[in-house]
Formats: C-alpha cells, sequence, structure tokens
C-alpha cells in the first residue's frame, strides 16, 4: 500500500460511537422489529380470546335471521355451528348484534 492510501478500519470513527456501526444499528432495527412484531401476535390473540368470552344473551342472539343477516353470512361464523365471538353453539339461520359481513 502506498503512504496515501488508508486501509480499512474496524475501530469507530468520529462520526458513530464506540462500535456502533451500520451493520450493528441494522441488526439492532431488524431485532427490535420481530420482538415488535412477537409482542403484537400475542397482543392480538388476547384480544382474541377475551372476544370470544361474550355469551349469547349479551349479544342478544337469536335462532331466527334478521333480514338477509344470518350466521351463515356472517364473517365470525365457523360452519357448521360455532363462532368465533359467541360461546356455544349456533344455528346457521341464527343471528346476533355483532354480525359481520364478510
Amino acid at each position: 500500500m502506498t503512504k496515501n492510501m488508508k486501509r480499512p478500519s474496524s475501530r469507530p470513527t468520529a462520526d458513530s460511537p464506540a462500535g456502533l456501526t451500520r451493520r450493528v444499528m441494522l441488526r439492532m432495527t431488524a431485532g427490535l422489529a420481530g420482538m415488535v412484531g412477537l409482542f403484537d401476535l400475542v397482543g392480538l390473540r388476547s384480544a382474541a380470546a377475551a372476544k370470544k368470552m361474550k355469551t349469547q344473551a349479551e349479544v342478544e342472539y337469536q335462532p331466527t335471521p334478521k333480514g338477509k343477516q344470518s350466521c351463515e353470512n356472517c364473517d365470525l361464523f365457523i360452519a357448521p355451528d360455532k363462532c368465533k365471538s359467541v360461546e356455544g353453539t349456533v344455528v346457521a339461520q341464527g343471528w346476533c348484534k355483532i354480525w359481520v359481513a364478510y
């Protein structure tokens, strides 16, 4: 090497704090993003479990449809006789006040 050429250095520069390189920052950011995603996923599962605790009485469930709204065309319905948000068995022709179009 000539006197004018500089070798790449792994030492921190005056622009960055000790040991804080772009690669380290990217790794830290990726790790943080992954942790946030994991916590969000756990939170969503907890929220879904809390929603399921509604009784048929709380949602005013009835075994007959309300107009064109029925369990079978609700986004929360799980064929043949379950609901994502209501406890117990429901019928496809039923209806409740938390009906959601899909």
